[in-house]
């Protein structure tokens, strides 16, 4: 519902413009690399799937204008989800005499009140969309433009009279954003699919990308896994000019500072930033609904939703037949709570099917099986509304993931005098029988105290990578390791840690997935699974001066007696039921060990240990058949190291093979 307050009153009644879609485009500066119209269309229907509504194009040619510098030759497209199907929201976009261009992805929260602010200072509006604020607000600010977006955004503008582009991400990376940059040329889209349509972008593997995606189960940013190709980092902008590029940081939290607030202080902040969050992303004039899984994040923005709609709220969860995987009996309980509309469907996945159409979708190696939930309740949700709130950050920002435990444990560990924690430390530990189930107890305290020895980020590494170090170089084939240059994928991790330097080690580790593992795995299944299905999600948690607030705090107001979230519970108390409050973190699966054991299984053994993936010579085959025949035999849990294995050769055989 639109509250007075959130749009001011110069903006006439009506309908607002708001767009989900897909954009790609290239500039050149050697007419030699032009993009015909031809593959500009190519390049954009590809992402139909993200805006299946319209589409829109502006072109300029490459030309000499002696004696002054040549104009480089643009190609601009763009896909249309029409939240509101009209001809106002239509791109590319420009401003009064055609001199900027912009094609946007995504949605400004604030560009209401943008606009009365450029407004006051003379720009004259044509329709009432938030990409034309974009447009003013840049030809006013330049490249400072994006400190002043509250949104999720990919951004590309077409800058005429500077002769550049410029291209930008979000603060927290919930839209993507990948290019390529050539000698003459660059090439941007919002997903890698719509750059293999340019006939000579070559579909080469990284070699270090590939070793990244199998210690995190996703290729980290700046890189893809294409060699040439590269992702835009969250919270960058990057301006190419007179054929070179440089990018940029506008928004980096400090991550390595605390306020010293009282708790009470945080408390009423936390109320007033993630009310106005929520407000603000329920400006629509489509349907909008919520996601539930029955945890604390997602019901407590489906709580904030009720308190600020005052009427009906529909809410959207899926079941699973496996106890272990279904939260529904709570996502129910929620919402009788808040007499929510709710919708809920049981699902029993189908493996073998919907494996192909993940990989379709998801046109870079992504492991996390979790898509898969995703995906059907997104499917499920779009049947019903445009629209959904997530709870997506909420685990990163205060504290949330069970794996926490194990840091703050390690913390004190540390704390030993030296002796013990070398006893606690023997590999004597690694000869314990334990039973199949990775996650059993004894396994999971094996793991633990063999990573003791590490220092706090490697330790974490170890503790979260799909593929550790060692299982790494056992798998890799000689031929492949002699490939990998001398980086080391823990950086990535490593890095992040370090701009926390000084903050205890759990909210160093909250933050470095808020970092690394939030923009490029949740927000990357969020956006392919929900825009598979031509739904918007909208995550309120991360805006960012909810961000920046939970950075700011002490791990104390997070975290007690081995339980995240405590300032969320004192801020929002009384919206949720207890039990939810109390309950246990579920994570968001499937049954993929089961899944290993059965219907996979012919699957795995027809992939996994046929000649197509031996002839690749990226992996050791006897490697690969024992983790295969561990796992079926059931002396140990490898389905995650398998789905791993099995997404990256589905996906070579669809994006690479051709």
């Amino acid at each position: 519902m639109r509250g007075p307050s959130l749009f001011p009153s110069s903006i006439p009644p009506g309908p607002l413009y708001f767009k989900m879609c897909g954009i790609a485009g290239a500039v050149w500066t050697n007419p030699q690399r032009a993009v015909s119209r031809e593959v500009l269309v190519r390049m954009t229907k590809v992402l139909a799937h993200r805006g299946p509504d319209d589409d829109g194009y502006h072109e300029s040619d490459y030309r000499l204008r002696a004696p002054y510098e040549p104009q480089p030759g643009v190609a601009l497209g763009h896909r249309r989800l029409a939240v509101i199907d009209v001809e106002g929201g239509q791109q590319p976009m420009s401003n009064e005499d055609a001199t900027v261009w912009v094609v946007f992805n995504g949605e400004i929260y604030n560009f209401a009140a943008l606009r009365h602010r450029l407004e006051g200072s003379g720009h004259r509006f044509r329709t009432r969309c938030d990409t034309e604020t974009i447009v003013h607000l840049y030809e006013d600010e330049g490249v400072e433009c994006f400190t002043h977006l509250n949104g999720m955004f990919a951004i590309a503008i077409w800058d005429a009279g500077r002769r550049q582009l410029v291209l930008a991400r979000d603060r927290l990376g919930q839209k993507p954003l990948v290019y390529r940059h050539d000698a003459g040329r660059i090439l941007f889209a919002s997903q890698l699919k719509s750059l293999l349509e340019v006939p000579d972008v070559p579909r080469e593997i990284d070699p270090s990308s590939l070793d990244e995606y199998l210690t995190y189960q996703y290729v980290p940013y700046p890189n893809t896994i294409f060699r040439g190709i590269r992702k835009l980092p969250p919270g960058h902008f990057a301006v190419y000019r007179h054929d070179q590029l440089h990018v940029e940081a506008y928004w980096q939290p400090d991550l390595s500072q605390e306020t010293a607030l009282r708790e009470n202080e945080y408390v009423e902040r936390l109320r007033d930033v993630l009310t106005a969050a929520v407000h603000a992303r329920l400006v629509s004039d489509v349907p909008v609904g919520a996601f539930l899984s029955g945890g604390v994040d997602s019901s407590l923005v489906a709580a904030l939703m009720r308190q600020a709609e005052g009427q009906s709220l529909k809410t959207f969860s899926i079941g699973f037949p496996v106890p272990e995987y279904d939260e529904s009996r709570y996502a129910r309980r929620v919402a009788e709570h808040l007499q929510a509309d709710h919708t809920e469907l049981q699902v029993t996945p189908d493996a073998v099917a919907i494996l192909p159409r993940l990989i379709e979708f998801f046109d870079e190696p992504f492991a996390d099986s979790s898509a898969v939930p995703t995906w059907y309740v997104s499917e499920l949700a779009r049947r019903h509304v445009t629209v959904a709130l997530t709870g997506d950050g909420g685990d990163e920002l205060f504290a949330g993931y069970p794996r926490y435990a194990a840091v703050r444990l390690g913390q004190r560990v540390d704390g030993l005098p030296r002796p013990l924690r070398a006893v606690l430390a023997t590999r004597l530990w690694q000869w314990l029988p334990a039973s199949e189930r990775q996650k059993s107890l004894l396994r999971r305290w094996k793991r633990f105290t063999a990573a003791l020895r590490l220092p706090p980020s490697r330790r974490y590494l170890e503790w979260i990578a799909i593929y550790n170090e060692a299982r790494r170089a056992d798998l890799y084939s000689d031929d492949f390791l002699g490939q990998l240059p001398d980086s080391d994928p823990a950086g990535f991790v490593t890095r992040a840690w370090g701009r926390a330097a000084g903050r205890d080690p759990l909210t160093a580790a909250s933050l470095t997935d808020l970092v690394t593992y939030l923009p490029c795995d949740l927000m990357t299944k969020v956006d392919i699974a929900s825009m598979a299905h031509g739904l918007e999600c909208r995550q309120p948690l991360l805006d960012h001066r909810v961000v920046e607030l939970a950075a700011s705090m002490p791990v104390r107001w997070k975290y007690r007696w081995g339980r995240g979230k405590r300032i969320l519970r004192r801020a929002f108390g009384e919206l949720l039921p207890k039990e939810i409050w109390r309950r246990r973190k579920m994570g968001f699966g499937v049954p993929l060990d089961h899944w290993f054991r059965n219907e996979l299984v012919e699957m795995t053994n027809d992939v996994l240990l046929g000649p197509r993936f031996r002839d690749r010579c990226f992996f050791r085959l006897e490697t690969v058949q024992q983790l295969v025949a561990e796992h079926q035999q059931g002396a140990f849990d490898h389905s995650c190291r398998l789905w791993a294995l099995l997404v990256c050769e589905l996906w070579q055989r669809r994006w690479v093979d051709g």
